[in-house]
This record gives structure tokens, C-alpha cells and sequence, in this order.
């Protein structure tokens, strides 16, 4: 049968169980942030609209009526929230003359982790997802179409589709078969040992206590005082939070199982946090937030605790 492609406004357009069965097919896993419930907390949190520059233009793969191919797409109107600096692919292009904005955009957006993109139950479907991408981006006068943060099998579709492929450097923290965190320390020298060690003692010596909680044993009270941490750190590092209140106490509903959160507490009540999403293989460590500031309680609670 024939493969066609169409376009949706929103993922609610399309069942969950239709995306995730196709995500779990297609890259082997339910990833956290490709998965269906991630991507529409998103919309209906408000946190990705048109309003707020990203416009949902999400891309079907069909066959007889049977999706077996999607890509979270958007029409992007700027260049935030994506981590991937082309602001100066921007200048030049309206330098040049050309309109630059809007842009295609398949990622998921304020997320900088690699992760499924292309989404394809086969390979033709996944050639397939390429071509329609570069097809809207022609029939729509479209400067560019992107795909950010992609994994090796949709890198080699890209390429085969005629994409220039554009690297990064990221830094990652790999478990070679380490047992315990005790483990982990005896590969470093000593002086490394001796020096973390000392740090994580200092984190607590003020008389903090951390506690990592998963599921259910996230309260709406965690996310309020996890709000007040994303909201500062966001407000200092972007001008403004990109994400709502509204989009924590969604994915806490329906992707529980996949979030795990870190707090350091004095006499009980939080004062830093690090919200982390679980994966098959990988634990995605990606908001931070205090309202004391401890020498090293950063590294305690986003790393150490995580390893």
C-alpha cells in the first residue's frame, strides 16, 4: 500500500495509544520525552502554542489508514527554548534578504536530549517522514526545515534525504557496570575521591536531608515548591520560565512512572530540587532550582544523588 503524510494541529488529534504503540515500535522504548502524554502536557499547559512562538504541525505517516510514522513538528517563529543556536543562520538569511522565520521545527521543545524524532515503524516510513518534511517546508516557502537532538538511526535517514547534519557537544555520565555509588568513586584517583567526598559532605553539613521521590510519592506540594525553583532559576537564566505550573501537574498524572524528583529540605521543607524523567537505559536530569544557596548542594542533588 501507498504511504501518505499528513499534518495535525494538535497531538490530542491523535490517541495515545496509537503514538506510544508506534514509539515503542519504532525506537524500542516509550521514551519520556517522545511519548504522547510529554508532548501534549505541552499544549494543553500552554506552554507551546502559537502565542508562545511554536506553532503545532505535528506529521502522520499513514498506510491504509495505520500510522506507522510521526514526528512532533512545529512551526517555529523564533529560535528559544531549542538549545541549538542558529541566530546567526537567522541574520545572515534576512541579511541576504530571505525571511528566515517561520522556520520547521520536528524536536521537542525546551529539551535538549537525544532522543527519538522520527518516528517509524519501518524504514520506509521513516524515508518517508524525511521527504514530507522537506516537502512542507517547499510547498509552504519555508526557509529551512530542522530536526534537533536526533539518535543514529535518524541521522542515516537524514543523510540518505540529503540533510547537512550539524554536531554538538554535549557531556554525558556513563555507569560502567558500577554497583554503588562507592564503586563509581574507586575508578577516580584518590585526590578525585578525597575531593568529592569533602563535597558532599560540606552540601549537608548545615543540616539538610534529601529525598529522592518517585510516582506517587510526588505530592502537589513538591510541585509547588519545585515551582518556586524552575521559576527562579528560569526567570535568572532566560528572562522567564518557559514552561507552566499547569504542565508539571499534567505529566505528574499521566507519566508518573517516569519522573523521578530529588529535594534538599531544612526541617522539612524543600529548599532546592532537581526533577529528573527515567528512560529504559537513562535517567534525564533537566530542572534546577534553590531558594538557599549551599556551597556544592547543586552537585548533591542534580548529580550525585542521580549517580
Amino acid at each position: 500500500m501507498a504511504l501518505t503524510a499528513r499534518t495535525i494541529n494538535s497531538l490530542g488529534e491523535i490517541a495515545a495509544d496509537d503514538w506510544n504503540t508506534l514509539l515503542r515500535d519504532g525506537a524500542g522504548e516509550l521514551h519520556p520525552f517522545a511519548r504522547h502524554e510529554f508532548l501534549v502536557a505541552l499544549e494543553t499547559s500552554g506552554s507551546v502554542s502559537e502565542t508562545q512562538g511554536w506553532s503545532p504541525l505535528h506529521l502522520l505517516i499513514e498506510e491504509d489508514g495505520a500510522l506507522v510514522g510521526a514526528a512532533p513538528l512545529y512551526l517555529k517563529y523564533h529560535s528559544q527554548g531549542e538549545y541549538v543556536f542558529d541566530h546567526h543562520w537567522a541574520d545572515a538569511f534576512e541579511r541576504a534578504g530571505g525571511r528566515y522565520y517561520p522556520k520547521l521545527l520536528c524536536a521537542v521543545p525546551f529539551t535538549p536530549a537525544a532522543g527519538p524524532r522520527l518516528i517509524a515503524r519501518n524504514e520506509p516510513a521513516k524515508a518517508a517522514l524525511c521527504e514530507a518534511l522537506k516537502q512542507i517546508a517547499s510547498k509552504n516557502s519555508l526557509s529551512s526545515a530542522h530536526v534537533n537532538f536526533i539518535q543514529g538511526p535518524d541521522e542515516s535517514a537524514l543523510r540518505k534525504a540529503d540533510f547537512d547534519i550539524r554536531h554538538g557537544v554535549q557531556y554525558h555520565w556513563r555507569n560502567r557496570d558500577y554497583a554503588s555509588f562507592d564503586e563509581f568513586l574507586a575508578a577516580l584517583s584518590s585526590r578525585k575521591r578525597k575531593a568529592i567526598r569533602r563535597e558532599r559532605r560540606d552540601a549537608l553539613a548545615s543540616g539538610l536531608t534529601i529525598s529522592m521521590l518517585t510516582g506517587g510519592e510526588i505530592g502537589e506540594a513538591h510541585w509547588d515548591a519545585f515551582w518556586i525553583f524552575y521559576q527562579d532559576t528560569g526567570s535568572r537564566k532566560w528572562g522567564h520560565p518557559y514552561l507552566t505550573r499547569a504542565f508539571f501537574s499534567e505529566i505528574a498524572q499521566t507519566m508518573p512512572e517516569q519522573i523521578m524528583m530529588v529535594l534538599a529540605q531544612r526541617d522539612g521543607a524543600p529548599i532546592a530540587g532537581a526533577l529528573n524523567f527515567i528512560a529504559h537505559d537513562t535517567l534525564f536530569g533537566r530542572y534546577w532550582g534553590c531558594t538557599e544557596h549551599h556551597p556544592f548542594l547543586h552537585f548533591e542533588v542534580c548529580y550525585y544523588r542521580a549517580i
